[in-house]
């Protein structure tokens, strides 16, 4: 999905979209994919085995990493956010420590999402509606949770996710096909941190 992402937003600008408005689409691409992602395929996988969810996502991921260069082009791409990837002087010079000012800004950036989401999910309705669904859904589903308008948001908010790391990381490396490896840089760290533990994976990381 950050794959996708990355490719939509560049592929929007190839059509001569400005960024602001690439950004947008791309935004809106990924809600209907997050959405047609629980339709049609997480829907039909309700009380499976765990093991024919996970296969069923890695054959979701070759599918999005075919049909994205199909639909917006897969020749390496810039996307440029106006953050210069150049070390913070001041920390060279008195540190001899190489501290890249777009790691600062990407760090900030991922810092503001994940409070955001913390929030969220802590504080809002539709948040604690989204716990309830993740612990036990049929529990929710007695208590008039609607698991298909969770399920929505849920992709929904997975989709401005995806963007924002492929954004960040698209302007790092440019959007190449190698984005596509950015979940196995995240994978050892949730093994080490916990799946279910942010402090923990943020400890493993």
């Amino acid at each position: 999905m950050v794959y996708f992402a990355a490719l939509a937003v560049v592929g929007l600008m190839d059509k001569g979209l400005p960024m602001w408005a690439a950004v947008i689409g791309a935004f809106v691409v990924m809600i209907v994919v997050g959405m047609s992602t629980e339709r049609f395929v997480l829907r039909k996988l309700v009380n499976q085995p765990p093991i024919t969810l996970f296969m069923a996502t890695i054959g979701l991921s070759f599918f999005l990493e075919g049909l994205g260069p199909l639909l917006f082009g897969n020749e390496v791409r810039p996307i440029n956010l106006g953050i210069v990837d150049e070390p913070i002087e001041a920390i060279l010079t008195r540190f001899n420590i190489v501290l890249s000012k777009f790691d600062i800004a990407a760090a900030a950036i991922a810092g503001v999402l994940v409070g955001s989401l913390a929030l969220f999910f802590q504080y809002t309705k539709v948040g604690r509606a989204l716990r309830a669904v993740a612990d036990d859904h049929q529990a929710a589903l007695s208590l008039g949770i609607p698991l298909q308008h969770i399920w929505a948001i849920v992709w929904g908010v997975a989709g401005f996710v995806a963007l924002v790391a492929g954004m960040l990381w698209g302007s790092r490396n440019g959007v190449q096909f190698a984005l596509t490896l950015t979940a196995l840089k995240a994978l050892p760290v949730l093994i080490l941190g916990g799946f279910t533990s942010v402090p923990g994976a943020i400890v493993g990381g």
